[in-house]
């Protein structure tokens, strides 16, 4: 077995972006990816994403200018977003760009199956997976040069980065405790955008009602010449895909064409642990860092992965595990109070229709917009208008206490 510096397991957002990095930092990388699966996600980014991240703007299908926020009693609240836009990217071709990024940054790219981690006979740790016989899914008339499906592998590896998404198999398999970690389900639908509904181009919309999720919300984005339409909810006896066509009656997009559906875990909150201390480490769903309240995951996974590379780079060039700890230290300095705020958000806002409604009525507050849309355009809380926050507090305040109509 020829024995890498680094096998990243998935290749999402999180795995190929930790692979890039690893890769031009010198380490020996190969990325492993169970093909032919796009994850059901509303593919929303920030401008700070396409900045730091280098994304070309060909991979922006759309770019949203406003938020239609939509009560229980379809009252509707639009927010400009004023000096920035929401980008929307197709995953099946975002991911698959990243992965060549990461290939062409110098990381080996295998399509396979991950099914165990193992150790070798010197405690090096072995990735036990199947692998997947590329040549299958391309022309009929191209030449077979790889091994067949379902063949057998084994690689050995330094460090293992596990990006293989919520209900981490490695994370199963290496991390104590995660498989306490809590999920929500996601399902959408993709269609294709009416020609009648050009108007909803350039506008994501968030339905807030009990009918379309208990616990979370119902979204419609746009995504150029399709459309995302999708709820999630924790509750495993809610029916999403008669919520979802329940959301696409009242938008006007039932006979729409039917594009693709797919559905998927999403993980509720950061792991207390993303490392096993040794050659071990987690990056994205894997490692639970999707946003409460918002959903927003795309944007934590990469910063999640850069983390990760550089906690993991330090322990392969001392030899020391212990320095993969600093990659969950280092998110939660950064992310972590907005991540607290958020789920106290959806915990307190999203329990019942009649606080949702609450809820909604106060978006059509300036400062909320606009600190909204600061906030999520500059990926933190924005301290810089103190006045703004204390009238956003009374007015909260006002709200909780019944003192405003909604």
């Amino acid at each position: 077995m020829k024995t890498f510096d680094v096998v990243v397991v998935g290749g999402g957002p999180a795995g190929a972006t930790a692979a890039a990095e690893l890769a031009r930092d010198g380490f020996s990388v190969l990325l492993l990816d169970r093909a032919g699966r796009t994850k059901p996600c509303g593919g929303a980014i920030p401008p700070r994403l396409v900045t730091d991240f280098a994304i070309p703007e060909s991979l922006i299908v759309a770019r949203a200018t406003s938020a239609r926020m939509v009560s229980p009693s379809e009252r509707q609240i639009d927010m400009p977003i004023v000096g920035g836009y929401i980008g929307m990217v197709d995953r099946e071709h975002f991911d698959e760009w990243l992965r060549e990024r990461a290939a062409a940054s110098g990381a080996l790219r295998r399509e396979g199956t991950f099914e165990a981690l193992e150790r070798d006979v010197d405690g090096v740790a072995v990735v036990r997976y199947r692998q997947r016989d590329r040549s299958a899914s391309g022309p009929a008339n191209a030449p077979s040069t790889q091994v067949p499906d379902g063949t057998p592998g084994r690689i050995r590896a330094r460090m293992v980065i596990g990006a293989d998404g919520a209900r981490s198999e490695v994370a199963k398999q290496a991390i104590e405790g995660a498989e306490r970690g809590r999920c929500v389900f996601a399902y959408h639908e993709i269609l294709r955008m009416p020609a009648s509904q050009d108007g909803a181009s350039a506008r994501c919309e968030v339905h807030y009602r009990g009918r379309l999720s208990p616990d979370f919300y119902g979204w419609v984005f746009p995504h150029g010449d399709t459309v995302s339409v999708g709820t999630g909810s924790a509750d495993k006896g809610f029916s999403l895909r008669s919520a979802v066509g329940e959301l696409r009656r009242s938008v006007a997009l039932a006979g729409a064409e039917t594009l693709r559906r797919e559905g998927a875990p999403l993980p509720m909150k950061p792991l207390p642990r993303w490392d096993n201390g040794r050659d071990v480490l987690l990056v994205g769903d894997a490692a639970g860092v999707v946003a409460p309240a918002s959903g927003e995951g795309i944007y934590y996974a990469m910063v999640s992965a850069q983390m990760a590379a550089g906690a993991a780079a330090k322990a392969l060039r001392t030899g020391n595990g212990r320095a993969l700890g600093a990659a969950r230290r280092e998110f939660m300095r950064a992310h972590g109070r907005v991540f607290w705020v958020l789920g106290v958000m959806q915990w307190f806002w999203y329990s019942s229709d009649r606080r949702r409604e609450r809820f909604v009525s106060m978006c059509r507050d300036p400062d909320v917009q606009q600190l909204t849309f600061d906030a999520y355009m500059h990926k933190r809380l924005v301290r810089k208008r103190p006045m703004a926050h204390l009238r956003i507090f009374f007015k909260d305040l006002a709200h909780l206490l019944g003192l405003v109509h909604a």
